[in-house]
């Protein structure tokens, strides 16, 4: 992975002020302007944020080990009946069935990013697909602004079905053995919970990064063996943590947490300078580690 290459130091205030911007109803110009009052040189380090996304490519949609192309699936229940995702499958020398696992996006629908991780998944040897909850109104369009609004324009309840419907065909899929993981970033990661808990034992595996918990009544109906990751600097989502891990334990549910020192929320999301090398390196590991080991077998 390459990192954005910049000179500023951010000041923590102002990733702050970002994930406030990210998950809340501040637009980019409210960001702006907040940032620019709060400290010297703030506007700078706020607009330094915002993500470039070709720093995000580690896998070429060419790379010979992989094969990708864009499908098309039933949702009923979902925000319009139909979903569009990525889907990537690695190259093998004769027809093959390969373990699965879901990629869910952020906040935002599917960016190049989340369509990066997909690749990075199947040059692994698995079969990855990331739907895009924003298909139902046109597709991700271009640029996260845009794309945040759409999503929170859309229906929670059935944007989860849209991905539940996307766990479902992905694990039916000609191509698939029928073992399926799932892993989400951001709102991705609450999703990863949520579907975990939702689909029961149909889930061999799930990855979190930096989500909500699954709801307190729904943690004892996870199956699946999880490892969680999670920002050192993310108050929004670390308070969550104690009452998940208590619901985990409680319920016997398998599952390892780890928090990365010296990191904040979307660390491993390599297009902004929230981008922590050795943090999303190593948790990269241990989904990995995680996925063989539970997919493979």
């Amino acid at each position: 992975m390459n990192p954005i290459q910049t000179s500023q130091q951010i000041d923590p205030r102002i990733y702050s002020l970002y994930d406030e911007y990210c998950h809340g109803a501040m637009d980019r110009r409210e960001f702006l302007a907040k940032a620019g009052a709060l400290v010297v040189g703030g506007m700078a380090m706020a607009q330094a944020l915002f993500p470039r996304y070709a720093n995000a490519q580690t896998i070429s949609f060419t790379d010979p080990r992989i094969k990708a192309s864009y499908v098309k699936y039933a949702s009923p229940g979902g925000s319009s009946g139909e979903m569009r995702g990525y889907m990537v499958q690695p190259v093998s020398a004769a027809p093959s069935k390969f373990p699965a696992v879901l990629v869910i996006h952020e906040n935002r629908g599917l960016n190049p990013y989340i369509e990066d991780v997909a690749r990075r998944l199947a040059a692994a040897g698995f079969l990855a697909l990331a739907p895009d909850g924003l298909s139902p109104v046109g597709g991700y369009p271009g640029n996260d602004d845009d794309g945040k609004k759409m999503q929170d324009g859309l229906s929670r309840a059935k944007l989860q079905t849209d991905m539940l419907n996307g766990a479902v065909f992905l694990k039916n899929h000609a191509l698939s053995s029928g073992k399926l993981g799932i892993t989400g970033f951001c709102w991705g990661g609450g999703m990863t919970n949520a579907l975990a808990a939702e689909l029961g034992d149909a889930v061999q595996a799930g990855a979190p990064y930096y989500g909500e918990p699954a709801s307190s009544e729904n943690v004892g109906k996870i199956k699946a063996e999880l490892v969680i990751h999670f920002a050192e600097n993310d108050p929004r989502i670390n308070t969550t943590w104690p009452a998940y891990e208590s619901g985990l334990k409680t319920n016997g549910v398998k599952s390892q947490a780890h928090f990365y020192a010296g990191t904040v929320h979307g660390f491993h999301n390599n297009s902004t300078p929230r981008f922590n090398q050795a943090a999303a390196d190593l948790s990269w590991s241990r989904t990995l580690e995680l996925f063989n080991r539970t997919l493979k077998s």
